[in-house]
């Protein structure tokens, strides 16, 4: 009978607060949001995200994640949910999911993947955080910031991780915290085993995730900047790690001949994958001043003029407008004072100091503006010339959520100003991953040596490999290399 009453309690709590029972979870979603509302979310979310970020263009390779994720989306909790699965055309390491079936993988998780099961691992992973509801079941889904700031992280060319605040997914863009990352590992690992999948490929994944994390921090240390990373939630090696060793186990074991590996598939799928920046699909939107010696990245789709006094970036629609426009720098001047100075005003509002590709600036919003004033302005110093950028709306608009959009989309231009690269002049080839095999006098070190992908080259390879920190291939053994 006390059994029965916790159950009514819990029945009654569930249709006062009109929450859905969750068949992921076995339990109540304590949350003031429907089906339909997740989905319509998700949707507009998925809409704006493929508008503002290039996604990759290989439609066996796509047809391929798409199939695969379908299988993992059938043998989870919410099969009659539409799933959407996409790659994202970034190098960064990174997977992730939005509310209502949508799930994402970028083409630099890809290539270090092993295994058409170590991509069921990523693709499950995400598709337990959508049958969790984990994202409406975050604080923030509540209040609902709008999907607008979505933008501030995806159309930086910086990938869809980012440092990010008031962000209406900021669990789907930075991590959920290590409960809900086991949690999406649990129900990943049944959906594997489902499905036929080994789940002990989820630990796999895992771990290569942990050699990148490891890399990067000990890169981050040496180039003095802050890291950043996907799973991130385990101190230890996940090998060593008790609960997510029991979360995974708990999926249960496949008979040996029932396993899905394919490895030799996944190779054949995988080779000629793009490797590092895609020159062909990142940036289109870049303009690259030779004669003054500095680089912008406008909004994707805006025309750009190189006026007589000013360059000029135009929406589409006429409905915003960016320009920039040289002068002086007038000595040692602070950034902060040499903006105000511009405008002659007293203070600004919503300002803050920027350090960008090692020059100084200062942006923010003019105290009083009128029809005739910019929405958002910036000074950046390079050199002895102080740039000054400006973004404007072409008509004063209630809506809260587009002003925020287009702010939004100003200051991605402003962060993006830089010093001119020789490749943004003359664009390097694409590399390509391409699979050879060892023989018995290969070594990471050796390959390294003819292999144009920067400085960490052999360790790259290692992790392209799993090979990272130590360890040599054996004779015969197929490897990837990258061209």
């Amino acid at each position: 009978m006390h059994t029965f009453k916790k159950l009514m309690v819990a029945a009654l709590l569930a249709s006062a607060v009109g929450c859905a029972f969750n068949p992921a979870t076995n339990r109540p979603d304590l949350v003031l949001m429907s089906e339909e509302k997740e989905i319509k979310i998700g949707r507009e979310m998925h809409e704006k995200l493929v508008a503002s970020t290039p996604t990759y263009n290989d439609p066996i390779l796509n047809a391929y994640v798409e199939h695969v994720g379908q299988k993992i989306a059938r043998a989870s909790d919410r099969p009659d949910l539409t799933y959407y699965f996409t790659i994202i055309d970034s190098q960064d390491i990174n997977a992730f999911a939005l509310p209502g079936g949508y799930v994402y993988i970028n083409r630099g998780l890809l290539t270090y993947l092993q295994s058409e099961a170590e991509m069921a691992a990523v693709l499950a992973h995400e598709v337990g955080h959508i049958t969790a509801r984990h994202a409406v079941r975050q604080k923030t889904a509540a209040t609902g910031a709008g999907v607008a700031s979505v933008l501030s992280v995806l159309v930086t060319g910086s990938g869809v991780v980012g440092d990010v605040a008031n962000l209406w997914s900021t669990a789907a863009v930075k991590g959920y915290g290590r409960d809900m990352e086991l949690e999406a590992d649990r129900f990943g690992a049944q959906y594997m085993y489902n499905a036929g999948y080994d789940p002990q490929s989820m630990i796999n994944v895992i771990a290569l995730l942990k050699d990148q994390e490891t890399f990067a921090r000990r890169r981050a240390r040496v180039e003095g900047k802050k890291q950043q990373t996907y799973h991130g939630v385990f101190s230890s090696h996940p090998r060593n790690d008790i609960r997510l060793r029991e979360v995974v186990e708990a999926a249960g074991e496949l008979p040996e001949d029932k396993k899905i590996t394919k490895v030799e598939y996944y190779r054949e799928r995988t080779d000629g994958l793009v490797y590092g920046q895609n020159a062909q699909e990142s940036e289109k939107n870049r303009f690259n001043h030779k004669s003054l010696g500095f680089s912008l990245l406008f909004p994707d789709g805006w025309n750009v003029e190189n006026q007589r006094n000013a360059i000029v970036g135009t929406a589409p629609d006429k409905s915003a407008m960016m320009t920039i426009r040289v002068g002086k720098r007038d000595g040692n001047q602070p950034a902060d004072m040499a903006l105000r100075g511009v405008y002659d005003v007293r203070s600004l509002e919503e300002d803050e100091a920027l350090s960008q590709y090692r020059l100084e600036g200062h942006t923010g919003k003019l105290p009083v503006r009128t029809t005739d004033s910019p929405d958002r302005v910036a000074v950046l110093f390079y050199g002895s010339r102080q740039y000054i950028l400006e973004g404007k709306v072409s008509e004063e608009s209630e809506d809260k959520e587009k002003q925020a959009e287009y702010d939004n989309l100003f200051m991605t231009s402003i962060r993006s100003f830089r010093p001119l690269r020789k490749t943004d002049i003359v664009k390097p080839d694409i590399k390509r991953v391409r699979y050879v095999q060892a023989n018995d006098k290969t070594t990471f070190s050796s390959l390294a040596r003819h292999m144009e992908i920067g400085e960490y080259a052999e360790e790259q390879l290692r992790l392209l490999n799993g090979y990272y920190p130590r360890g040599e291939p054996k004779a015969g053994e197929w490897i990837k290399i990258v061209q």
